[in-house]
């Protein structure tokens, strides 16, 4: 999957931190898993939109 997260976005999220490189990446992964799983959640129920239910 593409690069999911903005970095600059993350940056500005997390102003009073410094963020690791390797942070992104980890993050990146994160949120591609949570997607991976509302689209199974939204197959199993028989329908292609994927809705905040299925988070």
């Amino acid at each position: 999957m593409a690069d999911l997260i903005v970095k600059s976005a993350v940056k500005e999220a997390l102003n009073d931190h410094n963020v690791s490189a390797d942070f992104y990446e980890a993050l990146d992964d994160e949120v591609t898993e949570v997607l991976e799983d509302a689209a199974r959640r939204s197959e199993a129920n028989d329908r292609k939109t994927v809705q905040p239910r299925d988070l």
